[in-house]
């Protein structure tokens, strides 16, 4: 019985959480972290790590930027493997989990959706055999309460692409500022934002005469909460290191 601390236990993920693992007989909540402490479910509910007591096997963070340094501060405490599923984080707020992970068991992924993250694999294999005559485009669209633009998710679809060509390309945001050419070596990217759309991915390449397009619709945010419970169990008992979707897939 795989034991987890969930933070950010009241938002709506951490509530999605909360369900999935009702359902399960593999795992259990043993306690919550969230700066509303309302309790909604059977496990107690804290506003700070330090006040944590129980036993666990691990923790899911699925809160808020703003609590990455407490929620490392707590791994480094407890030497306890972290899954890190919130989104939004900026560069150094990156690098500090990368850090973390040389001396702790941290699994990050900028998505949790295992999908997703075989989509990545697909379009590393797609770059091998069309990015020589093909130009590569990513379109991604969200709700309109998201904050950050492009996603994460759309930025490691592209870093895969990159992988694949020796970060030999550049990303592309903005093309209304200038009217030239498309380049030969540049990466599209576009932002859609509106409604309620939870997440949708494409990556396009497009060829003489044909187009070839990869794509990942996420149609309810369930996805990605079965994502983390499933991380966090293959997380427990594991040692320093960063651990990424493609371990869990690996794993099947």
């Amino acid at each position: 019985m795989t034991r987890i601390i969930l933070s950010g236990c009241n938002g709506k993920m951490g509530r999605f959480i909360t369900s999935i693992v009702d359902g399960r007989d593999d795992c259990e909540i043993v306690a919550g972290v969230d700066k509303d402490t309302v309790i909604l479910s059977s496990y107690p509910v804290f506003s700070s790590f330090s006040d944590i007591k129980c036993e666990a096997d691990v923790i899911i963070d699925f809160s808020h930027p703003s609590v990455l340094n407490s929620l490392l501060c707590f791994v480094a405490d407890t030497n306890m493997p972290a899954v890190i599923a919130t989104t939004g984080f900026d560069e150094k707020q990156t690098a500090l989990i990368y850090e973390a992970a040389e001396k702790y068991p941290i699994f990050f992924s900028f998505n949790m959706s295992l999908g997703i993250n075989l989509l990545v694999d697909l379009v590393k294999k797609a770059t091998d055999v069309l990015a020589d005559g093909f130009d590569i485009e990513i379109v991604e669209a969200h709700h309109n309460l998201k904050i950050d633009a492009p996603s994460g998710t759309a930025i490691m679809l592209a870093n895969a692409v990159n992988e694949q060509l020796d970060n030999s390309y550049e990303l592309t945001y903005d093309r209304h500022s200038e009217r030239k050419q498309r380049p030969k070596k540049e990466i599209g990217m576009h932002a859609i934002r509106g409604g309620t759309i939870v997440g949708e991915h494409e990556v396009i390449f497009a060829g003489k005469d044909e187009i070839i397009t990869l794509s990942h619709s996420a149609r309810s945010k369930e996805v990605f909460a079965v994502g983390a419970v499933k991380a966090a169990i293959y997380m427990a008992g594991k040692e320093k290191g960063l651990y990424t979707m493609k371990d869990v897939i690996g794993n099947k």
